[in-house]
Formats: C-alpha cells, sequence, structure tokens
C-alpha cells in the first residue's frame, strides 16, 4: 500500500530492516550511505542498499549534505496508520518497528551483544530488556552436557573412567573427587 508514495515506502523500509529511530531516520543524508560497502551508520542488506540507490535516483536534484526524508513526525505516523488501516492490521508505533526488528535479530539467532551494537544501544542491559523474547538455552545446555558425558564416560572392569578433553584420564573417588589419576 505504501508502495504508491515512494518517500513513505523506502523510510518504512528502513525503519524495519535497520532499526533506525525516527531522528536518525529524518536526518539521513545521501552522503550517509555507502554503497559499495553496504552501510549507513551499520550494515545494511543488499536489497536495502539497491532501494535506497533508487529512491536517491528518485531526488530531484538533491545534494550529498540535504535530508533524503524531508518529512515530519507527523506526516511519518499519519503514513503508518493508513498503512495499518489498508492491511486491516493493528496500529503501531513507529518505534516499535525498531523494536520488531530487534525481535527478528533474536529470532534469527544472533546475540544481545551484537544486537545491542548494532541498533546503538548504550549498554548490553537495554537489549536484555527483549530476554523474554531470547529463547531458553537451559534445557539445549542441558541436553548437550549430557550428551557430552555419555560419549566422554568408558566402562572397564566396573570402573568408570572419564576422559576430559584435555586428553587426561580422571577417575571419581581416587585421591579425591576430580583429582588426576595416581594423585
Amino acid at each position: 500500500m505504501l508502495k504508491n508514495k515512494p518517500l513513505s515506502y523506502y523510510a518504512f523500509e528502513m525503519f524495519y530492516w535497520c532499526g533506525v529511530r525516527l531522528g536518525e531516520m529524518l536526518s539521513l543524508t545521501p552522503s550517509d550511505f555507502d554503497f559499495e560497502r553496504n552501510t549507513v551508520t551499520i550494515k545494511m542488506p543488499h536489497f536495502l542498499c539497491e532501494e535506497m540507490q533508487e529512491y536517491i535516483g528518485m531526488l530531484y536534484e538533491i545534494s550529498g549534505d540535504e535530508r533524503m526524508f524531508q518529512v515530519t513526525k507527523s506526516y511519518l505516523h499519519h503514513e503508518k496508520d493508513r498503512g495499518a488501516k489498508a492491511a486491516n492490521v493493528k496500529r503501531i508505533r513507529i518505534h516499535d518497528l525498531r523494536h520488531s526488528h530487534i525481535s527478528l535479530l533474536i529470532e534469527m539467532g544472533f546475540s544481545a551483544l551484537a544486537i545491542a551494537d548494532r541498533v546503538g544501544h548504550e549498554s548490553i542491559y537495554i537489549t536484555y530488556r527483549y530476554a523474554h523474547l531470547f529463547p531458553n538455552k537451559q534445557t539445549e545446555m542441558a541436553d548437550k552436557l549430557d550428551m557430552e558425558r555419555m560419549e566422554s564416560v568408558t566402562q572397564t572392569d566396573n570402573n568408570t573412567v572419564i576422559q576430559f578433553h584435555m586428553d587426561k584420564e580422571f577417575e571419581p573417588g581416587r585421591g579425591g573427587a576430580g583429582q588426576p589419576k595416581g594423585v
């Protein structure tokens, strides 16, 4: 629905696919982009670089330091509401597109540290506000520890010998728990 208004379409592409803040997006200029490196302060997906190049090409004689999105916050809110109504979906705030970007990165398996770096969180603790979205790895960790133990335990004459990755043999109960064999 927004494709009939390129300015709106490309603005919302930046919000969702880069997780930029409203002020950051409104202040973008052509010189902020490095299309050879696919960056605009952060690495952008290739398709989005192509879209931004296409959009800049549509702008009549724009200089490198002119704002690409010369609209107001209220214009974008109106466009967002128009799009939500046309798509018959719940109305959200523009900033929620940033949350959607972060949620997508979590779903894709990226770490909190990498996400915080990408979206410019001053502290990783801001990213941890999304902790409920990170998959709970506790069961997976316990399962992998069980598998590791099963692979490293061998039965020899009713004595359990545990082989650690350090290539040393350990015997429980000999010289104290977890002491090297013969100590």
